[in-house]
């Protein structure tokens, strides 16, 4: 099966805690990180393909070897086969690093990486998958699957924010434990929510 997420923000000690941009209400990072951990492990298998749509972790400690390191113990510890879109917090010789510890899962690499973004299709549609939110006009059967933007959803039917802190997620009747990757099926589901939302603010 596909997921997707964005914006997980490993390490990211700044964000934790009570703010307007992305509570997460955790007394330290190796908590936040753990509880996303746990979280995409209850529901991704070690078969299913995640789609990241940027913005992996935030973690400044030199050398930045070292950094990396520990972002990839995490990464390692996360099922499925990731496919890792960039976003403005990832960083090319991040990336790089991924790649030179990149390993074979289910046949394919465990990281794929894309500088921009990915086209899919499914449920009779095409999504790109992008970090930031692709603006796409008037169009028929074309959404924007995007993170970036964690405490503000685009007014635009056609743009969902799948990141881990998105008010979309309110378009959902079940609530998600923090950090589980979105299913296709979720995202039909938000989908359909915002437009009708949408439809009755007009």
């Amino acid at each position: 099966m596909n997921y997707f997420t964005a914006d997980t923000h490993f390490f990211h000690k700044d964000i934790l805690g009570q703010n307007d941009f992305a509570p997460r209400p955790y007394a330290s990072v190796e908590e936040m990180n753990q509880t996303i951990i746990n979280n995409w492990n209850q529901r991704v298998k070690p078969t299913d393909t995640v789609y990241h749509l940027g913005d992996i972790a935030l973690y400044f400690i030199k050398p930045v070897n070292d950094a990396y390191q520990a972002i990839l113990d995490v990464l390692n510890q996360l099922n499925g086969n990731l496919v890792l879109i960039k976003g403005n917090h990832d960083s090319r010789a991040f990336f790089k690093f991924l790649a030179k510890h990149n390993y074979p899962l289910n046949g394919k690499p465990k990281f794929q990486f894309h500088d921009v973004g990915v086209l899919l299709k499914f449920d009779h549609r095409q999504y790109y998958l992008t970090h930031y939110p692709f603006m796409l006009g008037i169009v028929n059967q074309i959404i924007s699957l995007h993170g970036h933007i964690h405490h503000y959803s685009v007014p635009i039917k056609e743009n969902i924010n799948v990141g881990v802190d998105s008010p979309e997620l309110a378009y959902l009747s079940y609530q998600l434990p923090f950090g589980t990757p979105l299913s296709e099926s979720d995202i039909e589901e938000m989908i359909t929510g915002k437009a009708i939302d949408l439809a009755k603010r007009r």
